[in-house]
C-alpha cells in the first residue's frame, strides 16, 4: 500500500484516475463520502475551486515526479500561505452559517492529503484489476489489520466473502474511512474449496 515514504509509487493508471476527478468544494470531510471520492477531488474547508486546483496540481506533480513527502510539503506550503489557508482560522459553514475555528494547512495535514490521495488512486487501480481477473477470481474476502485499533464495524466484516459483483462492495470496498487499513483478497472457487470457506449468506447491517 502506498504511503508517504514513497516506497511504492502510483502507476500511470493511478495518475490518470486522479486527473479525471472533478472538484467538489466541501466544508466538512463528510460532505463528500464513500464512492463520491472516486469522482471528486476535495479537501475539507478548501472552499474555492482555484485553491483545490493548486493543491491537486502540487499533488499530481509530486506523484508524477516521485517527490518525497517533504518536497511536496515544501512546494505547496508557500502557495497555501499566500491563499491564507494555513494554521488555525475562523471559517464559516456556507450551508449552516456556523462559524468555528478550523485547522487549515499544516505539515501533518499535507501528509494526510498526500497519503489519502495516493491510496485512493491505488485503490481505484486495484479495483480495475479485480474486475479484469474476475473470471478466474470471482470472490473477495474482507480482511482487517487484526489488532486493537480496528473499528468495531470493520471487525464484524472480517472474513466476509462475497462475489466481486455483489452490491455490498459498492459502499464497503476499503478504505472505509480515514486511516482505514482494511483490504480485500481475491479468491477463486478452488481457493474456497481448499480452505473450507463458503460465500457469506448474510450481509452486515452497517
Amino acid at each position: 500500500m502506498p504511503t508517504a515514504d514513497l516506497t511504492t509509487l502510483p502507476t500511470e493508471e493511478d495518475l490518470a484516475f486522479l486527473r479525471r476527478k472533478g472538484y467538489h468544494v466541501g466544508f466538512d470531510w463528510r460532505d463528500v463520502w464513500q464512492e463520491e471520492h472516486a469522482h471528486a477531488f476535495t479537501v475539507a474547508t478548501a472552499m474555492q475551486v482555484d485553491l483545490l486546483a493548486e493543491i491537486r496540481t502540487a499533488l499530481d506533480t509530486a506523484l508524477a515526479e516521485g517527490q518525497s513527502l517533504a518536497q511536496f510539503q515544501d512546494g505547496l506550503e508557500p502557495l497555501l500561505r499566500r491563499w491564507g489557508w494555513w494554521g488555525h482560522r475562523v471559517v464559516t459553514n456556507p450551508q449552516t452559517g456556523e462559524a468555528r475555528v478550523a485547522l487549515l494547512g499544516l505539515s501533518s495535514r499535507l501528509r494526510l492529503i498526500f497519503n489519502a490521495n495516493v491510496r485512493t488512486a491505488y485503490t481505484a487501480w486495484q479495483w480495475a484489476r479485480i474486475e479484469r481477473v474476475q473470471a478466474a477470481w470471482p470472490y473477495l474476502r474482507y480482511i482487517t489489520a487484526g489488532d486493537a485499533r480496528v473499528r468495531p464495524d470493520h471487525a464484524a466484516w472480517h472474513g466476509l466473502i462475497l462475489p466481486v459483483d455483489d452490491p455490498w462492495w459498492t459502499t464497503h470496498y476499503p478504505p472505509n474511512g480515514w486511516r482505514c487499513r482494511c483490504r480485500v483478497v481475491p479468491l477463486s472457487a478452488a481457493d474456497l474449496a481448499q480452505r473450507g470457506w463458503t460465500i457469506s449468506q448474510e450481509h452486515p447491517a452497517s
